[in-house]
């Protein structure tokens, strides 16, 4: 009995070490596979926000300077009020093609750069629907002192997105530099009252 009751014990152990080996097995394998999911969705993570800064770089290249903007607006309100039938030219807007590919994944993006990428594209789009008013047969038939007051409102939408998207290229910018904690900090600096004798904030336009 004693000699049968001994194979008994030695083949639950060999059962129970078996059990183990298989466990940690499936552990390992699910830390491993954790690990290089988690690694694909870095990986993913800077391509989007590399193309995105690309994007919103290429927007904010050929805005200019709000200044430059603003002179510029100045010259083509002063010729519309001199000539009454003149109606500028309002080209599209042309630059989301790639955020627009991306948005089914665009979950993978963290809170902090999210927010000023989304409210850069939301503005723009915002701009593209005035431009499409702006260049059909309606306005036409406004009278320029219309026509005048919601060109300002263009000029104005595109002095916010050149805000929105240096805002958001330089969270990006903090995020892909010193993470988290970097791109918290560029927030707090863009949402703080700066020293300014005009009492404008870095943010404001």
């Amino acid at each position: 009995m004693d000699g049968d009751t001994s194979g008994l014990d030695a083949r639950i152990w060999q059962a129970v070490i078996a059990g183990l080996f298989i466990g940690l097995g499936w552990f390992v394998n699910g830390w491993l596979n954790r690990r290089a999911a988690d690694a694909l969705k870095r990986e993913k993570l800077r391509d989007m926000h590399r193309a995105i800064y690309a994007e919103i770089g290429v927007y904010i290249a050929n805005i200019w300077d709000g200044d430059a903007m603003e002179r510029y607006a100045d010259e083509m309100t002063q010729r519309m009020s001199d000539d009454a039938d003149f109606v500028p030219l309002i080209p599209r807007e042309q630059g989301d093609a790639i955020f627009s590919a991306l948005i089914p994944d665009v979950h993978v993006l963290p809170r902090q750069t999210i927010d000023p990428i989304v409210a850069f594209y939301t503005q723009q789009r915002a701009i593209s629907t005035l431009v499409e008013d702006m260049r059909g047969d309606a306005f036409r038939a406004m009278s320029q002192d219309r026509r005048i007051a919601m060109y300002r409102d263009y000029i104005e939408m595109k002095k916010q997105a050149l805000e929105f998207g240096r805002f958001a290229n330089a969270v990006i910018d903090a995020y892909g530099k010193g993470g988290v904690d970097a791109a918290e900090s560029v927030t707090r600096d863009f949402n703080s009252p700066a020293e300014d004798p005009s009492g404008r904030s870095p943010g404001s336009v």
